[in-house]
């Protein structure tokens, strides 16, 4: 029996006593439930049962008794309710639900047949998501800052998938501005081995940037600076921009979308207008454009933000807030519900600016746009890049650590909670290093599986009651928590919660595995024990190699 089935169980029988109290002729206040009220705890004390609910103490005080007399009053029909053996009312009304040995393990042969389905939900269905982060300026290789925010952004897109929500992955990318009128000058000044310009971009891949531009124009050093500008900074951004995406897939993260900051300004042939300019015509209809000091303003106070923001100078000059303005309403305008920001700790005052925007722009901004904020990140150890100088580089963190244990060990932590991490322990193959330890679980199973298929044994026979052990209904117990866990996960966008459930799901299995047999001793026959430990095997592999799956980390067959 999953906890979902027995959520059901406990919905009927809650809803069956309201409507008999109604039909009694007695007053029960109108007030809709849904399965979400009838949600289902693990105790962490075990001898308390394999569930508990808190439904007695929330709908008594609607039914004129107290949780304790309510919870006795539906005692016998949860008791009744198949698969469960036991039930127990605690302390002030909650109720301890302890299921028999073959319904609590009938989840290993669920998990089986499901293969890699199990774990996901509908629980966002119709949510239609855009998901932007990374976003780093094209002027340079990703470091270790932008790496967070990548593990991070793409793990949650993950899990908001495996429960329903239709997303879609967005890079912006910042091409536009004052920035990249600097990085072509220092491109073009590498290239005439003149020094960096002030305000320009230092470091060897500078270098081998000009090289490339002076490989795709050979006379470019020959060109009045108002051409050769230009082009040293498109063909550099070009280039920058092809490494910056193969770093990410490196990385496996893919993006959806690229989107460029440039098509926000360009004119539109036909009209002669841009995006920007139809931007703010928008917000003006909605009466919160004004012009005060010869600039145009978005008056966005009225929705909270601590200042009024410029949308255009008195010199005619756009802000970087009208492109802010003319981006969140092209992502509204491709039909997305949710906007999702992941922004860098130094874009905390971005919180209120793009919440106004997004009521300015008539959204909700406590459903349509949410913006988090990520804490910096350190590793020890790690050293600064021979390309770039005063930065950790992506790549070479990919080349001294691998993908996994930075996907894994990024994942693993609130977004908003600052990072360190010991490099040297993310390289070891110990217990200390959580991705080691969880992925280890996984080969584990493997092993099992392929010493099991050696031996003879094989799932022919199922049969959950003999399922008794201790570690086993511990295993059991935490395998069946893998639904709720990817649903609150996509919830509350944190996904370091699958991360921690799998090293729970990990230590349960190792104990098992030390514990009890799947493989028969010396000349000891094949039994239908053996056979249902295999399934139980297995099934912990699945968990295990689709919690991995949602943080973009591997699952060994061997390690």
């Amino acid at each position: 029996m999953t906890p979902e089935q027995l959520s059901l169980a406990l919905f009927d029988i809650v809803t069956a006593r309201i409507e008999r109290r109604r039909a009694a002729g007695e007053s029960v206040p109108d007030s809709s439930i849904t399965l979400a009220d009838l949600a289902l705890e693990r105790p962490r004390n075990r001898d308390h049962g394999d569930w508990a609910s808190n439904v007695a103490m929330k709908f008594a005080g609607r039914l004129g008794t107290n949780p304790r007399a309510f919870a006795a009053e539906i005692t016998p029909e949860i008791e009744a309710i198949a698969g469960v053996a036991s039930v127990d009312v605690a302390g002030p009304g909650f109720i301890n639900i302890t299921l028999d040995v073959a319904a609590a393990a009938e989840i290993a042969r669920q998990i089986v047949d499901a293969g890699d389905a199990y774990g996901r939900n509908d629980s966002l269905d119709g949510l239609s998501v855009n998901m932007e982060f990374v976003s780093a300026n094209p002027t340079g290789p990703l470091h270790l800052g932008h790496t967070r925010w990548a593990a991070l952004g793409d793990a949650i897109a993950r899990v908001l998938r495996a429960s329903g929500a239709v997303v879609a992955t967005e890079y912006y990318i910042n091409d536009a501005g004052n920035q990249m009128d600097n990085f072509g000058l220092s491109i073009l000044a590498a290239a005439k081995g003149e020094p960096t310009p002030e305000k320009g971009y230092p470091g060897a891949y500078i270098g081998e940037l000009a090289k490339h531009v002076l490989e795709s124009v050979p006379n470019l050093l020959d060109l009045p600076l108002d051409e050769a500008v230009p082009l040293a900074r498109d063909l550099g951004y070009l280039k920058q921009l092809e490494e910056i995406k193969e770093s990410l897939e490196r990385f496996h993260v893919h993006f959806d979308v690229f989107f460029s900051e440039r098509t926000l300004h360009q004119a539109d042939p036909e009209t002669g207008r841009s995006l920007i300019d139809d931007a703010a015509d928008r917000l003006r209809a909605q009466g919160h454009v004004f012009e005060a000091d010869d600039a145009v303003w978005v008056r966005t106070t009225d929705f909270g933000d601590d200042k009024d923001r410029v949308l255009t100078r008195g010199n005619g000059v756009v802000t970087y807030f009208a492109a802010d303005a003319a981006y969140y309403l092209s992502k509204k305008d491709r039909g997305f519900t949710e906007k999702i920001y992941l922004l860098g700790a130094d874009h905390h005052g971005y919180v209120g600016r793009l919440k106004a925007l997004a009521a300015a722009a008539g959204d909700d901004p406590n459903v349509n746009i949410s913006v988090l904020i990520g804490q910096l990140v350190n590793l020890n150890g790690a050293k600064l890049s021979k390309r770039a100088g005063n930065i950790i580089e992506l790549d070479d963190l990919l080349e001294w650590v691998g993908a996994d244990a930075l996907r894994y060990s990024l994942a693993r932590y609130p977004a908003d909670s600052p990072l360190s991490l010991d490099g040297d322990v993310l390289r070891s193959k110990t217990n200390d290093n959580p991705v080691f330890y969880v992925q280890y679980a996984h080969s584990r199973t493997r092993s099992v599986a392929r010493n099991a298929a050696a031996a003879g044994v094989e799932r022919s026979t199922f049969g959950p009651s003999l399922l008794s052990h201790e570690s086993e209904t511990e295993l059991l117990g935490s395998l069946q928590e893998f639904p709720r866990i990817v649903q609150k996960s996509a919830e509350l966008r944190e996904p370091h919660r699958i991360a921690r459930y799998l090293e729970e799901v990990a230590g349960h299995y190792h104990r098992w595995y030390s514990q009890a047999r799947v493989l028969p001793l010396g000349d000891e026959p094949i039994s239908d024990l053996h056979r249902t430990r295999l399934w139980l095997n297995d099934a912990t592999g699945q968990v295990i190699r689709n919690g991995l799956d949602l943080l973009g980390v591997s699952a060994p067959e061997r390690m």
